[in-house]
């Protein structure tokens, strides 16, 4: 019996250095930033809200994981004009299967806004959720979309395309000619009377 105890408190023991040497976690929490613990995640370190307006509006029809990263962790690329590292940034995003939405810097209104958004005119930027890139870096962006839960090789449909490239601050619409006022009505002339009034006792017409 003391050599099963024995045994027994071996395989324990063993379980329990196993456990120990299990990966590290990766967790995210509300705010789009990625930790690594040996600690499992907790539900509130997975839940993130996807920050306004860069849902991927074509997420309808991926297949059911990669809608769900995307959801979670939508991807904007931020781009200008004859940018060697934006191309390539684009580049890898496609390649790799990621659905993304691409806004361009082009005006002096975007570049104010690029400034208030990543606090530098550097490009390109990058979203995923709620953490930036700035600069590309094959590796780092990599790394970061690994984390997010992107697969690593495509998985979107042949028919799939990202939507248009959008400048950073909407367009203004084109300011149409306001319209002449119309003439005021002039109201029709009022026939004399004439009964006698306070003012004109005695009825007078001229």
């Amino acid at each position: 019996m003391k050599h099963r105890s024995a045994i027994a408190g071996l395989a324990f023991l063993l379980v329990a250095a196993s456990s120990f040497a299990q990966a590290v976690y990766r967790q995210v929490d509300k705010d789009g930033r990625i930790t690594f613990s040996d600690q499992p995640p907790t539900a509130s370190s997975q839940s993130t809200t996807p920050r306004a307006g860069n849902t991927v509006s074509s997420a309808v029809g991926l297949p059911y994981e990669l809608r769900q990263v995307t959801q979670r962790y939508p991807v904007t690329l931020y781009t200008g004009d004859d940018c060697g590292p934006c191309g390539a940034a684009r580049s890898l995003l496609i390649t790799r299967g990621v659905p993304f939405s691409e806004r361009t810097v082009k005006s002096n209104e975007d570049i104010a806004a690029l400034q208030r958004l990543s606090g530098q005119n550097g490009l390109p930027l990058v979203t995923i959720g709620s953490q930036q890139l700035k600069g590309f870096s094959d590796r780092e962006w990599s790394q970061y979309l690994d984390a997010a839960g992107y697969p690593k090789s495509s998985q979107l449909p042949a028919s799939y395309q990202n939507p248009p490239a959008q400048p950073l601050v909407a367009l203004a619409p084109t300011a149409q000619p306001a319209a002449a006022p119309a003439p005021a009505a002039i109201p029709a002339p009022v026939a004399p009377s004439n009964a006698p009034s306070p003012s004109n006792p005695a009825g007078i017409k001229f």
